[in-house]
């Protein structure tokens, strides 16, 4: 076994809990502008929420769940996309020392149905009348809810006009009483490879992640003399993004919302927010490049964009080694392209996120190596990260000013890293959560957690993640295959939207693959395609070839036992709505296998 650990930059909570930053800060700077709210009628403006404002807001809506009934140590469900008044009802029932039951607003009946039972939460917030009829459907006879509130029906002005003859004092004294040691939420797992379980998360684990990153990367959210401002688009119901969430309040960064992940919605968001950093995942990252490239097409720049793409991964290529001690850095000549790119392209896709943005975290899973050589040659550096439910968010990331593109960076100062001898990834730390809701202790070996990933460290610390441990394949040849490598490489095509690799018990790789819609559309309209097919037909043969080419390039990274030998391009997208995507963008493979079990055995039929 290898360890690698950093010494701690924060010492640990050792009273309090999170409600108390709202509470401080306005103490502290009243009027500082701790949210921003888009305007109804006007969806490009943004109206600003002081601290103080905030605050008062917070202690209404405290004021009103006591009176409603709701006491230390309740939990209460949030069912609702990522918006303002999920923030506020976090910090409310923080106040009140009860507990968050987060649950993604894609969730069925039945996963509803398992959240509640296991959590024991006998009220929820939900936000329109679709999610009232899941509720019901999920809240049979065997189960009732004390109490339902929808945000569509105003039920935050109702809890606050219910609390309003409550003094403030009772809100403060249950405050006071809330300890580092105490259960801010219970987070559901993605539940990738099997039944989501819910990660307690204790308000010490929560501090302890956001204190660590605001000390080792809080100069990076922003430049000098500036509040920072973050624009949160991911699900608070996952720990990243709840982690996004309280790192803004205990950083005095701005912090907006936007519900939708899709492109369509997020860019025009953070074109009007203008934030000057950004939390995404792969796939944000991934669409922002893909985004860019077809306005170029469309604006008759393709070929610049290409070039200009190739430059900045050279010159990013350059500064990496340089940084590694492995030569001087971009050239003369390499600089001076750079310079011109700088000001025909790169600029420009920096504005589609609002122009401000120069650093940025991507979570959720590993991010191309050469994607992010290409954003840090563009002037956006992204820090790699990884992290667990049970982590409470990131327990790795690329260090200040030291990305090592391929990797997810070393421990989070205060935390450790270990490689078992069957390379599994343990860590330990104070962001470690405190267990399972329905089991006790986080890990039988000793402190650590075994993640069920697998990495390996390179030479200075940086862990490198290779796959999951229950999502290798053994094919009836032998051969084990680590699948996360090989579709990585076939996505990395424009037109692939999703790539899932199967083979377990079989005597050869394959791939279910499906396409982007608006790449396939941009296809067809730039690349002679049928422009008149619809949504489901069978792709042509220009599409097909194209894909067999990513396939190509995939497979000549890896042995021929290893390589994906058959493909089939699916009709439709795998999606969140027919439960083949978690919340958090990543593939449910067993419940794919299931769903296209006939289109495998055609993949290995004859």
């Amino acid at each position: 076994m290898r360890d690698v650990s950093t010494p701690a930059l924060v010492t640990a909570a050792r009273t309090g809990g999170l409600a108390d930053t709202v509470h401080d800060l306005a103490d502290r700077v009243p009027a500082l502008a701790q949210l921003a709210r888009r305007d109804p009628a006007d969806p490009g403006r943004w109206h600003h929420v002081s601290a103080a404002a905030f605050r008062a807001e917070v202690l209404a809506l405290a004021k009103g769940l006591l009176a409603d009934g709701l006491r230390p140590g309740d939990r209460v469900a949030v069912m609702s996309r990522t918006r303002y008044e999920w923030t506020l009802f976090s910090y409310a029932v923080w106040s009140l020392g009860a507990q968050l039951v987060p649950v993604y607003p894609t969730a069925s009946t039945e996963q509803l149905r398992a959240l509640l039972a296991a959590t024991e939460a006998d009220t929820i917030v939900i936000e329109h009348e679709q999610h009232a009829m899941t509720v019901a459907a999920a809240c049979g006879a065997d189960r009732r809810l004390r109490r339902v509130w929808q945000l569509d029906q105003d039920c935050v002005g109702l809890l606050s006009g219910l609390g309003g003859h409550l003094p403030d004092a009772e809100v403060h004294r249950l405050r006071r009483a809330v300890t580092p040691r105490d259960t801010a939420a219970v987070v559901q797992t993605s539940g990738t490879t099997g039944r989501p379980r819910g990660c307690v998360i204790t308000h010490g684990n929560l501090a302890a992640e956001c204190d660590t990153l605001l000390a080792g990367w809080g100069r990076l959210t922003g430049p000098p003399g500036t509040q920072p401002s973050v624009l949160a688009f991911l699900p608070l119901a996952h720990s990243y993004g709840l982690m996004v969430q309280v790192a803004c309040l205990r950083g005095g960064i701005l912090l907006g919302h936007e519900p939708e992940l899709t492109p369509q919605a997020l860019l025009p968001a953070l074109a009007s927010f203008r934030p000057t950093f950004l939390f995404g995942v792969p796939y944000v990252f991934e669409k922002i490049y893909d985004t860019a490239r077809r306005a170029a097409e469309e604006a008759g720049r393709l070929r610049m964009f290409d070039v200009a793409t190739a430059t900045a991964l050279r010159y990013a290529r350059a500064v990496e080694r340089r940084e590694q001690g492995h030569g001087h850095g971009p050239g003369p000549a390499l600089r001076a392209r750079h310079a011109v790119y700088e000001r025909l392209v790169y600029g420009r896709v920096r504005g589609v996120l609002g122009g401000r943005v120069r650093n940025a975290v991507s979570g959720g899973s590993p991010l191309r190596a050469d994607l992010g050589r290409i954003f840090a040659g563009a002037g956006l550096t992204v820090y790699d990260g990884y992290g667990l439910s049970e982590t409470s968010g990131a327990i790795t990331a690329c260090p200040p000013g030291r990305v090592r593109f391929g990797t997810v960076g070393r421990p989070l100062p205060g935390c450790a890293v270990r490689i078992a001898q069957d390379g599994e990834v343990w860590v330990r730390g104070d962001v470690v959560f405190a267990g399972y809701v329905d089991e006790h202790g986080t890990s039988p070996h000793d402190g650590w957690l075994a993640t069920g990933d697998l990495g390996h460290l390179d030479e200075d610390g940086y862990l490198v993640i290779t796959g999951r441990k229950k999502d290798i394949i053994i094919t009836s040849g032998g051969k084990s295959v680590a699948p996360l490598g090989l579709e990585e490489r076939v996505r990395a095509h424009p037109l692939v939207s999703q790539c899932l690799v199967v083979g377990d018990n079989r005597p050869y790789v394959a791939a279910l693959i499906t396409l982007d819609p608006e790449a396939l559309a941009h296809w067809r309209r730039y690349r002679g395609g049928l422009e008149d097919a619809r949504p489901g037909d069978p792709p042509e043969e220009g599409v097909r070839a194209a894909v067999q080419r990513a396939v190509a390039v995939a497979n000549a990274s890896v042995s021929r036992a290893e390589s994906i030998r058959a493909f089939r391009i699916l009709p439709g997208e795998f999606s969140v709505a027919d439960g083949l995507v978690t919340p958090s963008l990543k593939l449910r493979r067993a419940a794919i296998e299931r769903a296209y079990a006939t289109e495998i055995e055609a993949l290995y039929a004859g």
